[in-house]
């Protein structure tokens, strides 16, 4: 996994584009088995966020079933990519959800990052959850 994720940062580009409708992690969003302890304490900050959020919006516009997005943050070296997981659902409120799972690079620090995002107006997708990865 981590093999194809790189293959993809090198291979691809990044948006800068920004949309200020994307969620914003918080402190309430970490899950229970993901603690900010001192081993994996370091988040991402809001700057690299905007970045992840823009390849994920990207790849679920795009639409393709094994795509992945690359994303890097040249300001802070930081850099990852996105992956949609599964296909598209039907959310509580009708519109069109998809799942997926972003990593995080920086330094020697890597993390994972889960994530949601439904299609709001103007077809644009629209992050409504983006937290520290719960393995299972």
């Amino acid at each position: 996994m981590v093999t194809l994720i790189l293959i993809g940062v090198g291979a691809g580009g990044c948006s800068l584009s920004r949309n200020d409708a994307f969620a914003k992690m918080d402190d309430k969003d970490v899950t229970g088995s993901i603690s900010p302890t001192k081993a994996n304490a370091q988040l991402p900050s809001e700057g690299d966020l905007a970045f992840a959020r823009n390849a994920a919006s990207d790849v679920l516009t795009k639409g393709d079933k094994d795509a992945s997005q690359p994303w890097e943050n040249p300001e802070t070296g930081a850099r990852g990519s996105v992956t949609p997981l599964a296909e598209a659902y039907s959310g509580e409120d009708g519109r069109t959800c998809r799942d997926f799972l972003a990593s995080y690079v920086n330094g020697a620090t890597e993390s994972w990052l889960q994530g949601a995002a439904c299609k709001g107006g103007q077809g644009r997708w629209e992050i409504h959850s983006l937290k520290p990865w719960r393995k299972s």
